[in-house]
């Protein structure tokens, strides 16, 4: 058959490669004999290597729902107003283990938390290294995110430092959010790959993660800048604000609360539409259920934005507010990292496509 010959014609398949089938083929339908895979699946290596492959996923996995924990306690942090419950910075009261009562037990268990995260992340690292040195773009990546936590934890010391200075605080959300980024960018790389039945679905999967992280990602980093100002409660009603539609924008913090409302509904038909997009138009399971988890979380999201204000920012509501927005980025990225370009075989992209 056409389809399972090797170039040579010997009829033998090439170890570790799925050959793509001609129109005529009787191995696939003629709709999806665009969907060749070129890149080594996991089914062709070593069980050994099978198995390394899985423990690094998993891991690099397991670290990205460990830092969702991370941004969900720094939001706790702030809520319960514990910010400057140590302050001093690297110790806390200038010991490394205070008595954990009252909100220093949501600082220090913040900056444990966080120094935990950057050991066990240079294990992971240290891990692709050793384990999958083919994975060269993963371990730069890896060493970014070394940098980048290094960074975090300084800015983190400076906001204690300088007292919650709103540049640094917002930068330290912003970098947290990025980081985030990166490690999803990561343990997908380490995954196994999706097969998509044409071009077009890779393309509408990658367009649907770029596009709602891109937007979720500035709504985030102005909903730092809420948080930061203490501009929560500058709208006390819901779903008007001060009474209007279209309140006075005189107050800079009635601005940037407003704007925070403005954005998270754009942000939210963003993502709504480009999950809807994958549900009816691609076949693929496994982006279907992420855009179906997206659809879910971005409606919780923004149901406990108008909750953060009905329940005058509940520590525990905005905290699981904080805790979503980290997930539908996550989402977001695990799309856009299985959807990326994967070499000469990738199509070229078609605008055409929604």
């Amino acid at each position: 058959m056409a389809g399972g010959r090797d170039r040579g014609g010997s009829g033998r398949r090439e170890p570790g490669r799925r050959i793509a089938a001609t129109p005529d083929s009787p191995l696939l339908p003629r709709d999806l004999a665009v969907s060749s895979v070129i890149a080594p699946t996991e089914a062709a290596m070593p069980a050994s290597s099978r198995a390394t492959s899985r423990v690094t996923s998993r891991f690099l996995w397991f670290l990205v729902l460990w830092t969702l924990a991370l941004l969900l306690l720094g939001s706790a942090v702030h809520a319960t107003g514990s910010s400057l419950a140590c302050p001093d910075w690297p110790t806390c009261f200038g010991v490394l283990n205070p008595e954990m009562t009252g909100g220093v037990f949501w600082e220090h268990l913040h900056r444990l938390w966080a120094g935990t995260l950057l050991a066990l992340f240079i294990a992971a690292v240290v891990l692709v290294r050793r384990r999958r040195p083919e994975l060269r773009t993963v371990f730069r990546l890896g060493l970014a995110g070394v940098a980048a936590l290094l960074v975090q934890s300084v800015l983190g010391g400076l906001t204690v430092i300088y007292r919650l200075p709103d540049a640094i605080s917002v930068s330290h959300l912003v970098l947290a959010l990025g980081f985030l980024l990166l490690l999803t960018a990561m343990a997908v790389r380490t995954s196994r790959p999706w097969e998509y039945r044409s071009p077009e679905s890779r393309q509408r999967v990658r367009r649907a993660g770029t596009a709602s992280g891109r937007a979720v990602f500035l709504q985030s980093f102005i909903g730092g800048l809420v948080r930061h100002q203490d501009a929560g409660m500058a709208c006390p009603d819901i779903p008007l604000c001060l009474g209007q539609l279209l309140p006075p924008l005189d107050h800079p913090l009635v601005r940037v609360h407003y704007f925070h409302r403005f954005v998270g509904l754009i942000a939210a038909a963003v993502v709504l539409r480009h999950a809807w997009l994958l549900l009816t138009r691609n076949g693929e399971t496994n982006a279907r259920r992420v855009a179906g988890a997206m659809a879910v979380v971005v409606v919780l999201q923004v149901a406990t934005g108008f909750a953060a204000v009905a329940f005058r920012l509940d520590a525990a509501v905005v905290s699981v507010h904080t805790l979503f927005a980290g997930l539908l980025l996550a989402l977001s990225a695990t799309l856009a990292a299985q959807a990326r370009p994967t070499g000469k075989a990738e199509p070229t992209p078609n605008p055409s496509v929604p």
